[in-house]
């Protein structure tokens, strides 16, 4: 186990470098110069490149990267360009409302998932089973924005019935939970029907194993073999796609947060990189990198713990 973590996280380190490197590239082909942003729009040409040489900015491109990786060795993301703020201490305070977020679209949207597609594949061919494929075709097909502002239309404005704007504090109070209901909803809506498709294609494989039909031929119970025999050998793949889809839901975060104006990283991301704050649109660069990356450790560990054979290996 502990082999099969270290060699992971190893190929995590190429990775997060490439990461770096075109995030870094990327916002050097921005037409926007980071200067004259900070300088203002009256500042004289003698201004300009002042601070572009106190930003380093006149160094060749190959220096000011190795001076970028430098500086991120020891933990300094530099220095908002708009508001003068250390990067750190803004993404310090966004990112635990993203996490908050993510808990709260995935603490439903994974159990209901699971369940929907279990019982789509035991009670394969009913109408519950169609209905259920029916929902999983829509979750896929309908953008995490569209369901927002249909959450936003009805049930915050047209009805009131919860706020559509801002955190209306930590999730354990009333307020914020009413305050992070809709944006978990509209988040963790388009993550269920995915994982209920998968589920069901893969219950419905393990359930004609041979191992399936011991466990009801020594008389189980039908709940123990669906659940205890059934199941747990299905999640591997439903496990797989849970993990890519956590992935794709830090891009949908993003959209999320702009929609509902929730104060976390997607939002800051997108201020950013509006105002052409580079060192701050890097930073969340790297924070929505890491995050993928500490996801697919988890996934990978999880592999080690339902099936014996990636522990063995």
């Amino acid at each position: 186990m502990l082999q099969h973590i270290v060699r992971r996280l190893l190929t995590a380190v190429p990775v997060m470098f490439g990461v770096l490197l075109i995030g870094f590239v990327l916002l050097q082909v921005v037409p926007t110069d980071p200067a004259t942003v900070r300088a203002g729009p009256m500042a004289t040409p003698d201004v300009i490149e002042a601070i572009r040489r106190d930003l380093g900015l006149d160094r060749p491109l190959w220096e000011q990267f190795l001076r970028y990786l430098w500086r991120l060795a020891q933990g300094d993301l530099g220095v908002s360009i708009i508001n003068n703020v250390p990067v750190a201490q803004e993404l310090g305070a966004t990112i635990g409302p993203t996490l908050e977020l993510m808990l709260a679209s995935l603490v439903w949207s994974i159990p209901l998932g699971l369940l929907l597609g279990t019982v789509a594949a035991y009670w394969r061919g009913s109408l519950f089973d169609r209905a259920v494929m029916a929902f999983a075709v829509a979750g896929v097909s309908i953008p995490v924005f569209f369901v927002g502002l249909v959450l936003i239309w009805y049930v915050g404005f047209k009805w009131q019935l919860l706020p559509f704007t801002g955190r209306g504090g930590p999730v354990w109070t009333i307020e914020g939970l009413r305050a992070i209901a809709l944006p978990a909803l509209t988040l963790g809506g388009v993550f269920v029907g995915p994982i209920a498709r998968m589920t069901r294609t893969a219950v419905l494989d393990v359930l004609s194993a041979d191992h399936v039909r011991t466990a009801r031929a020594k008389g189980l119970a039908e709940r123990l073999v669906v659940l205890r025999h059934a199941l747990r050998n299905a999640l591997i793949p439903v496990v797989t796609l849970i993990g890519l889809q956590i992935g794709f839901l830090l891009g949908g975060a993003v959209v999320t947060e702009t929609i509902f104006s929730w104060p976390g990283v997607g939002r800051l991301a997108v201020g950013a990189i509006l105002s052409s704050d580079f060192p701050m649109a890097q930073g969340t660069i790297i924070v929505l990198s890491l995050g993928f990356i500490v996801i697919n450790l988890i996934v990978d560990i999880l592999y080690a713990v339902l099936d014996p054979r990636v522990r063995a290996s």
